[in-house]
């Protein structure tokens, strides 16, 4: 009879979130650079750079989690960086696309991806005033324990989804769609930080003292951005949904054929 240590997954080492930890600094390291120029329609770019994203997420999670039962855990880190990078191009595109790609740093990347993740990490480092998004430049050791959060954070989420490898075709669904949702968080967050006016405390400021301000360029991205916005949170609700209904699809136990 099978001992109850061989009929669990023995390898948990990828998703550990000391070792998650450290793939977040290692990703957000250095920016990707993109081939995206200043566009004239900077919220319709997004948009689109934002859905096309969404779907390779989805179709490269989706087919990461067919591997079935202690195969598929093996696959639960490469699956993450695969789309940490999907959604790191998509923030440096979309920079590019306002842009504002010179502003996207190590702190804003760090932002965009996992600020709906793990809020709580970045309470003492990003500041909102209004419309002006205020970064503090992090430390080694401060960007440590950021990424330890989102590790922490990333590992709960990620032993969720590791279950699902013991479902194959119906798990990779729901994995997929899960992708696809969250890369439509990334996109929402991207956005939404490109409209607004970002600082870096610690800067030296023009004249006066005062921050530069860019009323024309606030002005004429404003609208454009509430759409966008609006869009990005249409499409993390559409996926919302999708995962909703993959989850309670795996959930759903089978019934059995009534005796004739």
């Amino acid at each position: 009879m099978p001992s109850r240590s061989e009929n669990v997954p023995a390898t948990l080492m990828p998703t550990d979130h000391g070792r998650i930890a450290q793939a977040v600094l290692d990703f957000v390291s250095q920016v990707p650079s993109s081939r995206i120029g200043h566009s004239t329609d900077p919220d319709s770019e997004a948009r689109k750079l934002a859905t096309r994203a969404a779907q390779r997420a989805a179709l490269a999670a989706g087919s990461l989690a067919l591997p079935p039962g202690p195969l598929g855990w093996l696959t639960l880190l490469p699956e993450l960086v695969a789309i940490w990078k999907i959604q790191g191009q998509m923030v440096s595109d979309i920079a590019a696309a306002y842009g504002r790609h010179a502003t996207l740093g190590r702190e804003q990347m760090l932002w965009c991806l996992f600020r709906h993740t793990a809020a709580q990490a970045f309470r003492d480092l990003v500041v909102r005033m209004g419309d002006r998004l205020i970064f503090r430049r992090m430390s080694h050791s401060v960007a440590q324990r950021v990424a330890r959060q989102v590790g922490v954070k990333i590992t709960q989420r990620t032993l969720n989804k590791g279950l699902s490898r013991w479902l194959p075709v119906i798990g990779a669904l729901g994995v997929g769609a899960y992708a696809y949702y969250d890369t439509g968080q990334v996109a929402q967050t991207a956005i939404e930080m490109f409209e607004s006016e970002i600082a870096i405390e610690g800067e030296a400021d023009d004249g006066d003292g005062a921050a530069p301000a860019r009323p024309k360029v606030k002005s004429s991205r404003s609208s454009a951005g509430k759409s966008v916005a609006g869009a990005a949170r249409k499409v993390a609700g559409t996926a919302r949904k999708a995962a909703g209904a993959a989850r309670r699809t795996v959930s759903r136990k089978p019934r059995k054929p009534e005796p004739e």
